[in-house]
Parts: structure tokens; C-alpha cells; sequence
């Protein structure tokens, strides 16, 4: 237990650096502290967390690894070069991809899909149109920037899986009505709204209290995230509302 604590105070104190250095302009500094802060989340849960779930690690494993890539291109001999900039701009996309796709096995994986499909298809149907909106508009600010090819395809897919991702965590609830799957789906709101202010300190501008927020809010999900993993899954679905 004393040793989750100092690891835990070691993520805080991170987060406090990578504010300070972002703050008085030391951007490199900023990323290098930031890149560290989901792997050593990772290893809180590889070392002190009991009855791991499989796809969870899997979640931070891939998100940590495309941290750590970045750590090791953007602050490290590589960062002028345009062919290591273009490799961790695929390969650490395509490892945030793979991270949000074992997320999303891990919530579909105990939800009765045919009971979700029955009893909340106008909820469905509302986050398809809102979905589909969403997907446009972040794909209307990434084509000013990107030309269509692969890095927009990327792009593409990143932006649908994370809300798919989204979608899911809100049915996941809904079916649920848990503590277990009300943290889920509020860590998994607020990395959504982290990729989003991340989306535009990136295309729109580069602005200290951007990036701040951005990484607060991901270290909130992160939070929820890892309380969820610890609750057991016992709920009971609501009752089917085409019933009398």
C-alpha cells in the first residue's frame, strides 16, 4: 500500500512539473514529464493492482507504449527528423487505436448487445446522428491541416473509434447502472474531451491553458479509469420499457 502511494504521489508530482515547465515555455521538458506520466500509471497497475483485467492492460500498455515512443522521438536525438516524426505520427496513432479498441472489447464483452438493441434503439439512433456530426466537424478541422491520404485516414479512424468508444461507455451505463460502469464511462467522457482540447491545441492554436486542460482532464480519466477496473460487474439491466 505505501508503495501504490509513492507512486501515485510520483504521477501527481509529474503533472505538477509538466504545468510548471509548460508554463515558463520549456515545452520539450513539458512533453518529456508528460510522456511519462501513463507509463508509470501502467506500472501502478502492473505492480499493485490485484485481479488484473487482460484487456485493461492491454488498454495501458498500448497507451503507454505510444507515450513512451514519443518521449523517445520528440525529446530525444529525432525530432528534427521528418522520417522518425512520420513514424511515431503512424505507428503512435495506430498503438492509441489498438488501445481504444481492447477498451472498447473490454465493455462489449459484458453487455447483452440483442437486450441494448431491444430497449435503447432511439438511444442508438441519436448517437449515430451525434457520431456521425462529431466525426465531420473534426474531420472538416484535420483536412485544413492534413490532405487526404493516409495520415487522414488515420485520423479517420482514430476519431470513430474513440467515439464508438463513447457511444458504448453511455449504453454500457444505461444497460448497467453501476458505480462500475458510471466510472467507466466518465473516464472514458473525459479522455474524449482531452483528444478534443488536444485536437485544437494542435490545429488551432498553441496555447499554455489548452494543453493544461488537456492533460489534467486525461489524468482525471485515467483516474476513473483505474477505480472502475477495481469494482465487480454486479448489476441488474433495467426493466425492458416496451413492457407493461
Amino acid at each position: 500500500m505505501y508503495k501504490s502511494k509513492v507512486f501515485v504521489g510520483l504521477v501527481v508530482l509529474l503533472y505538477v512539473l509538466f504545468v510548471v515547465f509548460e508554463f515558463i515555455g520549456y515545452e520539450d521538458v513539458a512533453l518529456f514529464i508528460e510522456s511519462l506520466i501513463v507509463p508509470l500509471m501502467f506500472l501502478v497497475y502492473v505492480f499493485f493492482v490485484n485481479n488484473k483485467n487482460k484487456l485493461f492492460l492491454l488498454f495501458l500498455l498500448c497507451y503507454s507504449f505510444s507515450d513512451f515512443l514519443a518521449l523517445i522521438i520528440h525529446c530525444g536525438f529525432y525530432k528534427e527528423s521528418s522520417f522518425f516524426y512520420r513514424f511515431h505520427y503512424h505507428i503512435g496513432n495506430l498503438l492509441y487505436i489498438f488501445a481504444y479498441s481492447f477498451l472498447f472489447i473490454d465493455v462489449a464483452k459484458s453487455l447483452s448487445l440483442s437486450y441494448v438493441f431491444k430497449n435503447l434503439k432511439f438511444h442508438i439512433v441519436v448517437l449515430a446522428f451525434l457520431n456521425a456530426y462529431v466525426v465531420y466537424v473534426l474531420q472538416f478541422i484535420v483536412s485544413k491541416h492534413i490532405e487526404f491520404g493516409i495520415e487522414y485516414c488515420l485520423e479517420l479512424f482514430y476519431n470513430i473509434i474513440m467515439l464508438l468508444l463513447l457511444s458504448l461507455g453511455l449504453l454500457n451505463y444505461f444497460y448497467k447502472d453501476n458505480k462500475k460502469s458510471l466510472y467507466l464511462f466518465l473516464g472514458v467522457l473525459c479522455i474524449v474531451f482531452s483528444e478534443f482540447i488536444a485536437l485544437g491545441y494542435i490545429y488551432i492554436a498553441k496555447r499554455f491553458l489548452l494543453s493544461f486542460l488537456s492533460v489534467m482532464i486525461s489524468l482525471i480519466a485515467f483516474y476513473f479509469l483505474f477505480e472502475q477496473s477495481k469494482f465487480q460487474n454486479k448489476f441488474k439491466p433495467f426493466q425492458d420499457i416496451n413492457k407493461t
